[in-house]
């Protein structure tokens, strides 16, 4: 993995053989645990991080204490809040969570800004993955300001569902992808399992009709495959 993983990146496929070599050479790849607290706020980004394998989740707590969703990071993408930290030399203000086993390529600053600095088609990638989750994040606040939270809920019901359309979360987990309190998805996902959709089990939530969910989400155009 460690001479292949350039080609998971579109981006990074194009870039000259040298700078692939100088990019390998300069780089090395980690893996962390499922738990693994990858990133806290006011620690300083030393490594522009890219997800091999898992997901981490991007949450920031707010004055009162509440935790906040901002966005999660797959597999063949970077992580946005670390770039901007990077170029513009700044601590962290978010924490990212490993939410699985992950495996990622740490590249170190001196690396980061090497490549910046000399090759087009590196700085073409930083930017533009850069600029697709800032676009991401400008959803999230109108989604938070003008969107009923049913809605919202049942658009992140069927962003999270595995294959047997199963969502592994709690109450309050839920609250916290949403920035919300516990007591408003319970009695919205109660709701939900009065009209069929879903059933609530221990720790988990069944979906029974994700075309209603579907329905519901594609309504007021928030759900995004």
């Amino acid at each position: 993995m460690q001479n292949d993983w350039v080609e998971n990146f579109n981006g990074l496929r194009r870039l000259p053989e040298d700078v692939k070599a100088l990019l390998r050479s300069g780089s090395v790849v980690v893996r962390a645990p499922k738990g693994t607290c990858i990133f806290a706020s006011g620690q300083t980004a030393d490594n522009l991080l890219l997800l091999l394998e898992g997901t981490v989740k991007v949450t920031q707590k707010s004055e009162s204490g509440r935790e906040v969703f901002l966005y999660r990071v797959h597999a063949g993408e970077s992580c946005v809040l670390t770039t901007a930290c990077m170029l513009a030399f700044e601590d962290y203000s978010a924490e990212g969570t490993a939410e699985t086993d992950v495996k990622a390529v740490a590249i170190p600053r001196a690396t980061f800004d090497d490549l910046v600095g000399k090759s087009p088609v590196f700085r073409e990638f930083v930017f533009a993955a850069y600029s697709r989750r800032i676009t991401d994040l400008f959803t999230l606040i109108d989604d938070i300001v003008f969107q009923r939270m049913d809605v919202r809920l049942a658009s992140r019901l069927l962003e999270l569902a595995d294959t047997r359309q199963t969502v592994r979360a709690t109450h309050v987990v839920l609250a916290s992808e949403l920035g919300t309190a516990r007591e408003v998805i319970s009695r919205i996902l109660s709701e939900f399992q009065r009209r069929g959709w879903i059933e609530q089990l221990r720790g988990e939530v069944k979906l029974l009709d994700p075309d209603g969910l579907e329905h519901l989400a594609r309504a007021s155009g928030t759900h995004r495959a």
